[in-house]
């Protein structure tokens, strides 16, 4: 007994107490409650640091999109017609009138700011949110920049499109293509056709206009023409019709006048084109024989050479009668004195030494005062 008792005791199993197998899985329950406790401590950290980089974000652009906190500063913002929305936002950034282009977009997406948005030059500041931007850059922009431009007496198409360039508002390429292919509809312009800008010679009236800066050039001719349209009167028009003449004649005649007159003699230059037109047997047979015909023409000095060689309907040396239109933009004197010459009977005038017009009967007068004078200039000389 006592072996068997042996053997069957000669290997004892050892079993662990039950009190150490519960220590065990009490520290490793602590060890994953304190991870959990951290990791969730972390997530804390990280959605408050997220909220937090967030709602500092968010304050920031809305401090830009509602125009808070902002220094006071104030710039002038030109948008031309062919610009893209993205230049638009990128100009407003470089001038310090929004900090932040992204955010703008984002806003611009839901205000369709790109359509609303028009070319034109204006002074926009930070005190202007988001939507103020846009407004104040619209077409009923009360902040649209304006420019008081003079157009002078007797200036051309070209001089007063360059004009316009120079000062900002439009360019001579637009104002070009606008004045030859917009069909304007007053009744002087009916029988021009389409096609050149220089269709509107004549009728695009000198005078001192206010102009947006980036103003829409099919507004800005009309408003010229419009001017003539009220300066020349239905009263005038029908005195006109009653001397057997046209609007468009007396224009002609009125543009020579202007780009001819000393600022005195106005009346008297319209007697010496009209009794040259209106008497082909005289001395200058039907032929105005004025140089600024040809000028409007070559743009140069007129030599004598040019008389004969320049081919042109406007060259009233080659061409009997009026050039082919206007060759400037008379003001209203040159206009009343195209409807109301004085009666003469001159055929010549030249501008003598001292800087004034003299006219005469005959070629042979004319020739001896022009051999009188120092400079021997001579104007409308026959």
């Amino acid at each position: 007994m006592e072996e068997k008792k042996r053997s069957s005791g000669g290997r004892r199993v050892q079993q662990q107490p039950a009190h150490t197998s519960s220590r065990t899985s009490s520290g490793r329950a602590s060890r994953a409650k304190k991870s959990r406790t951290f990791n969730t401590f972390v997530y804390v950290l990280f959605v408050i640091g997220i909220s937090t980089v967030l709602a500092t974000l968010i304050w920031i652009t809305a401090n830009d999109a509602l125009a808070l906190n902002k220094e006071p500063h104030t710039a002038v913002i030109t948008v031309t017609d062919d610009e893209s929305f993205g230049n638009v936002v990128r100009d407003l950034k470089e001038n310090g009138i929004i900090s932040y282009k992204s955010a703008f977009r984002f806003y611009s997406m839901f205000s369709k700011a790109d359509q609303k948005i028009v070319a034109g030059t204006y002074e926009l500041n930070t005190d202007m949110d988001y939507r103020a931007i846009v407004t104040n850059m619209s077409a009923r922009s009360a902040t649209r920049v304006e420019v008081s431009v003079t157009i002078p007496e007797g200036y051309t198409v070209a001089q007063i499109f360059q004009k316009l360039q120079d000062e900002g508002v439009s360019t001579v390429d637009k104002l070009n293509d606008m004045a030859a292919n917009h069909d304007y509809a007053f009744s002087f312009l009916q029988d021009i056709p389409l096609g050149n800008s220089t269709r509107l010679e004549g009728y695009l009236f000198p005078d001192t206009y206010d102009f947006y800066m980036g103003e829409d050039p099919k507004t800005i001719i009309n408003k010229m023409l419009v001017n003539f349209d009220a300066k020349v009167t239905d009263e005038m028009r029908q005195d006109i019709a009653d001397s057997g003449r046209t609007v468009s004649e007396i224009v002609n005649v009125a543009s020579i006048i202007e780009k001819e007159t000393d600022g005195t003699d106005r009346d008297k230059i319209a007697s010496v084109i009209y009794n040259r037109l209106n008497h082909p047997k005289a001395a200058t047979a039907g032929y105005l024989n004025i140089d600024a015909t040809i000028y409007y023409v070559t743009g140069r000095l007129v030599t004598q050479d040019d008389y004969k060689n320049v081919d042109s309907p406007y060259n009233t040396y080659l061409y009997k009668g009026l050039p082919a239109g206007p060759i400037s933009d008379p003001g209203m004197a040159s206009i009343k004195a195209a409807m109301n010459p004085a009666n003469t009977s001159y055929y010549y005038y030249a501008l003598g030494d001292d800087e004034k017009h003299h006219f005469f009967k005959t070629y042979s007068a004319f020739q001896s005062f022009l051999s009188s004078q120092k400079s021997s200039g001579s104007a409308g000389n026959g």
